[in-house]
């Protein structure tokens, strides 16, 4: 198969490509793997080769709904027995899982070829992919920008034909923050439709689900059955749906009523291309029939942020404590995570636990906004992707913080609160481009990430839909909807499309 036959593909025609014997896995992974030396120099989005493992695949016969489709994971969460999962941290490199995670095995059960893992922020933490591991992953559409995080390698890998679908997982956007910046179709499953186990029952207090950002809605559909599901011992297990979603996508929409919001909910500014972006979507969802007024969930989105941000601290800082009884040092931190770290440490319990409580509040004023509405549609993201560097800390306070770290000060003066200011503003730096993904994680409700829309300047920039709880059936039917009226599939990059 030619590369030019490749990319027009999503992996569900590469799949009956190989059922019908038109090519071979052997071919098709031939096809990725000379991609990504064309690629990756310029993406950085493939952090860790797992060629070998591929071959070793291949050395069974294809079976399964993607038999022979090569594949990516994300080097979080997804553990192939045998090789580290790094969480893109040098700190996590001493730990080797001995089983595959269940989503990995689903995954190699499905016939897709895993030959690589894609890279990431340290410890999932941003919405840029930039970690000191790896390094800086870049964006297909514009490689002076981030492809977004925490999945960044992921969405990279997938925009510049790498392969037409990877794994990603989203705990605070990180599946639609990348696909909304890299054009694709990003869908966060419903907490509990997916398994985070064997290693973990629940990833950020149920925040985090796991996903794949792809091409085409029907990859993603077809991906979700082979993934949902309980295994023993789950904290959740949701009911099955009734047919595969690779059937229920395909029935007709009915007429949907749709509210809408460009405000951010923390209050920081919206890009107008943002705003444009979902005035278009309203326009083209009123020509498809449904019905869409202006209205938002009565959530704090302030206070939101703020439970948000007291459940990474919470989090980072136990992952901390565990790669340190592995022997991890200091230096093997990054700054950022360091400083989340000690804020961790110097929290409250109860206040953790608080924070925790509040996340029934946004629960339930979203079941009453879901009572009007079947539908909330925002921005993805309020710009589009950031150049390398937007939101770095400035030098000198990174000097000033990790001198005061290097001394053992900064355990003492977050003791203190003497920090709060500093952390504050960091946090809302950080959350003001990312603002409306954070919604769906605490209330643990589905959403995704369309690609309808296009910047003057050629970027992407996706819209979000997020449904009632487990109501990822409606929103993949919307989105075939959506797809066939304004089809996405073969926009890519130029150079991507050229071969080049």
């Amino acid at each position: 198969m030619k590369f030019s036959e490749y990319i027009r593909c999503d992996a569900t025609a590469l799949s009956e490509h190989v059922a019908s014997g038109a090519v071979s896995p052997e071919e098709l992974l031939k096809c990725a793997l000379e991609q990504s030396v064309r690629a990756n120099p310029k993406t950085n989005a493939i952090c860790t080769s797992m060629e070998s493992q591929a071959r070793k695949q291949l050395t069974e016969p294809p079976k399964g709904p993607f038999a022979g489709v090569p594949f990516l994971i994300k080097d979080a969460v997804q553990d192939y027995a045998g090789l580290p999962t790094s969480y893109g941290s040098k700190s996590m490199l001493r730990l080797t899982p001995q089983q595959h995670s269940a989503v990995v095995q689903r995954y190699l059960n499905a016939g897709l070829i895993i030959f690589g893992k894609t890279n990431l922020p340290e410890f999932a933490l941003k919405s840029v992919t930039d970690s000191k591991l790896f390094g800086v992953a870049s964006n297909p559409w514009g490689l002076d920008r981030t492809p977004g995080g925490s999945s960044g390698g992921a969405a990279a890998a997938v925009a510049s034909g790498v392969v037409p679908m990877a794994a990603g997982n989203d705990g605070g956007g990180s599946i639609r923050i990348p696909a909304s910046y890299c054009g694709l179709f990003g869908l966060r499953p419903s907490r509990g439709r997916v398994s985070s186990g064997p290693g973990l029952g629940e990833v950020w207090c149920g925040a985090s689900s796991e996903g794949v950002i792809s091409r085409s809605v029907r990859d993603s559909a077809r991906a979700l059955d082979v993934l949902q599901g309980s295994e023993p011992g789950d904290p959740f297990d949701i009911a099955r749906p009734e047919q595969p979603y690779a059937q229920t996508m395909q029935r007709d929409v009915s007429k949907l009523r749709i509210g809408f919001s460009t405000t951010s909910p923390i209050g920081t500014a919206v890009d107008p291309q943002a705003v444009a972006a979902v005035k278009d979507a309203a326009q083209l969802l009123q020509s498809l029939g449904h019905d869409v007024q202006e209205q938002t969930p009565s959530v704090d989105g302030t206070a939101l942020s703020i439970s948000y941000l007291h459940m990474y601290f919470g989090y980072v800082s136990a992952t901390v404590r565990k790669a340190r009884a592995l022997g991890a040092k200091s230096d093997e931190f990054e700054l950022l995570t360091r400083l989340l770290a000690t804020l961790g440490n110097t929290t409250a319990s109860g206040v953790f636990v608080e924070q925790l409580g509040a996340w029934n509040n946004y629960a339930r004023a979203l079941g009453t906004f879901h009572g009007q509405f079947d539908m909330l549609l925002t921005p993805t993201t309020a710009t589009s992707a950031p150049t390398h560097g937007t939101g770095n800390l400035p030098k000198a306070q990174e000097w000033v913080l990790s001198a005061l770290d290097s001394m053992g000060l900064l355990r003492i003066l977050a003791g203190f609160g003497l920090l709060d200011g500093m952390v504050n503003q960091i946090a809302r730096d950080s959350l003001a481009i990312v603002p409306f993904t954070q919604l769906a994680n605490l209330t643990g409700t589905p959403a995704m990430s369309v690609p309808l829309y296009w910047t003057p300047d050629g970027l992407p920039m996706g819209v979000q839909f997020a449904a009632r709880f487990g109501k990822e059936d409606q929103l993949l039917q919307l989105a075939r909807q959506l797809e066939e009226a304004r089809p996405w599939m073969q926009s890519l990059p130029g150079w991507v499309t050229n071969g080049d």
